[in-house]
């Protein structure tokens, strides 16, 4: 068997494994690192000169800010603005990409991995506090 199959295959079992035991909180979490991977190895994927897995990795980052963005909920918080807001900004993150995508701009790319890194440490901190 190849060796790097058997570790593809291992790392899927193990992140479905994460899964099926999340939190929705820890979903989330979880989505917000798979989309600031996707950024950086659309980051990567560029300085090769590789079209195709930048545009690759580019839409799949997009997918998972859409997913963010769907699953946003304005009837179960307190301030429904902050989720207006929120969708706002994940609708930014969406377009700044799809611009990065098309004009090779890894400084666009940078700009939406510091918002999507600003928006996780908010949603980590609320992890942190709910288990204090």
């Amino acid at each position: 068997m190849n060796p790097m199959r058997a570790l593809r295959q291992y790392q899927k079992v193990n992140s479905h494994a994460q899964i099926s035991e999340a939190s929705p909180h820890r979903l989330v979490q979880m989505l917000m690192e798979g989309g600031l991977d996707r950024l950086a190895q659309a980051k990567g994927a560029m300085s090769r000169g590789d079209v195709a897995q930048k545009g690759l990795m580019l839409g799949k980052a997009i997918e998972i800010i859409s997913g963010l963005r769907e699953g946003l909920d304005p009837e179960k918080v307190e301030d429904p603005t902050s989720i207006k807001r929120l969708d706002e900004l994940y609708a930014y993150m969406t377009s700044r990409l799809v611009e990065a995508n098309s004009g090779n701009d890894a400084q666009m790319i940078d700009e939406v991995a510091g918002l999507l890194i600003t928006v996780k440490s908010g949603w980590d901190a609320i992890a942190a506090e709910a288990a204090n």
